[in-house]
């Protein structure tokens, strides 16, 4: 699909107020914070942490930079503009950024120093500005971002997640998102709650996709095949079939589209606690990474991300 004119749908929230009024309905619900699936209902505004995200009132942010590692509808020829925020609402045992997501490696930033990193990803050229792991910072990504459309911010938003994210959060981002890149990590509820801490993982990301793709339907790109629109899903094969591949293709082609654009990631390689963990303790098998481009053939999801059979 290719798209003819492009604008943000944020700037027409900016236009009307609506914005504003997002960032305010965002601000307030830190006092009792339900802004991701844990809703852990911390006071955030006084400082409190999240349970989980262990992240206060402002946001933490490990870099910020353009990537040209991401897919390619997404780092075209002049790189995807990354922010990577610390912390993390999921405890995935094998986390390959497991300094910033477990450890929090990075600095506590304003709203107006993020709004001001967003515009100098834009003005170095970069197709997007690419939030990463934002699913705990949703008042504080609503904050930055009214202040960095209000001077001159265009280029599309990319919400980059674990996949574990709220429906309320995704409600005060309607209109406000243009590209949604979730993962889809697991396919059963066991794996789930062993290796990521989250046992109603499947249910709230399926339900997370689901609204995802009715907000921003299949992947637009523009005529030079940049993304501008759209859904985007990356499922990581884990080996032993922990991540229940087959379940997470099957759900894609029968409930969100067929024409799903996925990234299919063979790179899983163990991490963090993951090599002292039977299961996780090695990297897949060219026949585990096989049986997973099987599985998106069998239920003809075709839009994949230049993945191809190759020996390990």
């Amino acid at each position: 699909m290719a798209a003819a004119v492009f604008e943000p749908a944020y700037l027409s929230l900016l236009r009307t107020g609506q914005l504003r009024a997002r960032a305010a309905r965002a601000q307030e619900r830190l006092a009792d914070c339900d802004l991701c699936a844990r809703a852990c209902h911390a006071n955030r505004l006084e400082g409190v942490s999240g349970a989980v995200c262990r992240t206060g009132q402002r946001a933490r942010v490990h870099s910020h930079a353009p990537h040209f590692g991401e897919e390619a509808p997404l780092r075209g020829t002049r790189g995807s503009g990354t922010i990577f925020f610390s912390g993390c609402n999921l405890q995935c045992d094998y986390c390959q950024n497991w300094e910033i997501s477990r450890r929090g490696d990075g600095v506590e930033t304003a709203p107006e120093v993020l709004a001001q990193w967003m515009l100098e990803l834009q003005d170095e050229g970069c197709h997007n500005v690419n939030l990463v792991s934002p699913s705990h910072v949703v008042a504080q990504v609503l904050a930055a971002l009214e202040i960095a459309a209000g001077h001159g911010l265009e280029v599309p938003l990319v919400w980059n997640s674990g996949g574990y994210d709220s429906l309320e959060a995704l409600a005060l981002l309607h209109g406000v998102i243009d590209i949604y890149m979730p993962d889809m990590k697991y396919g059963n509820e066991e794996a789930a709650r062993r290796h990521s801490h989250a046992p109603d993982y499947p249910r709230v990301n399926q339900a997370a996709v689901k609204e995802m793709h009715r907000q921003v339907g299949d992947l637009v790109l523009d005529r030079t095949g940049i993304a501008v629109r759209g859904l985007l899903v990356r499922h990581l094969v884990l080996p032993n079939g922990l991540a229940g591949t087959e379940e997470v293709l099957a759900f894609l082609a029968r409930e969100i589209s067929a024409n799903t654009y996925l990234n299919l990631m063979d790179q899983y390689h163990p991490a963090d606690k993951a090599p002292a963990i039977e299961p996780l303790s090695r990297r897949i098998t060219r026949q585990e990474w096989n049986d997973g481009l099987d599985l998106a053939e069998r239920y003809g999801l075709t839009r994949l991300d230049g993945r191809r059979r190759r020996p390990f």
